[in-house]
């Protein structure tokens, strides 16, 4: 029998917490919650579940916080986190993305939509660790073992770039639009504003770029990001 999704949701509101558990387990997931920073970074570490749904706003530590300190340890570093907040402005749903976040969403928030993203979130992670080794020049991505060497020497990406990077060397030599990379990454049943995936990129180009060699990611003006095409 398959292991239910294990879901941790780290919030301090009590109505909302008790909202989401209502309907994470109503859909099949297995549920964990804390309510403050502190303990959720703790159950994360100690429970490695399959997805975070994380305020920002939170007691002892914040979310944010919360999401450097699990992308700098290999166990957890792999974990999609929806990172949920009452700030609406294009800026801190940039700093939420660019700190490691993998979905942002704004409250107050549709229950169904924050489900139908976890779904996608958890689909799309699932299906970048069943894959085999792809190779693109010196970079290798090791799906089974979700790791990335370029030149021999490891690269740490998030699940986000990690599907993004996947994508691109599955499909190189085309050029993707915003739009075809939504879809891949994020799936179409939900609505991801486009600049989220300006942010995911650079962080791709910056993280391939950390030990030296050239930009493999070329972006094409009006068209999308060419996914290592030679120009």
């Amino acid at each position: 029998m398959q292991a239910r999704p294990k879901i941790l949701i780290v919030e301090d509101e009590p109505a909302q917490r008790e909202i989401l558990l209502y309907h994470l387990k109503k859909a099949g997931f297995e549920a964990l919650w804390a309510d403050n920073g502190e303990e959720g970074l703790l159950l994360a570490q100690e429970n490695l579940p399959d997805m975070l749904i994380l305020d920002w706003m939170l007691p002892k530590l914040s979310g944010l916080e919360v999401c450097r300190r699990l992308r700098a340890h290999q166990d957890t570093k792999h974990i999609p986190i929806i990172l949920l907040s009452a700030r609406s402005e294009e800026a801190d749903k940039v700093q939420g993305l660019d700190i490691g976040a993998d979905d942002y969403v704004a409250k107050p928030y549709s229950v169904m939509e924050l489900m139908a993203r976890v779904k996608t979130q958890l689909r799309r992670n699932r299906a970048s660790l069943l894959g085999a080794q792809l190779r693109f020049q010196d970079i290798i991505l090791d799906a089974a073992a979700h790791k990335v060497f370029r030149a021999g020497m490891e690269i740490k990406l998030g699940p986000t770039e990690f599907k993004l990077l996947a994508t691109f060397i599955e499909k190189h030599g085309r050029v993707l639009s915003r739009n075809q990379l939504l879809d891949q990454v994020w799936g179409q049943d939900i609505y991801v504003d486009s600049r989220t995936v300006d942010v995911h990129v650079g962080r791709l180009r910056k993280s391939l770029m950390q030990h030296g060699g050239d930009n493999p990611l070329r972006t094409v003006r009006g068209t999308g990001f060419d996914d290592f095409c030679i120009a």
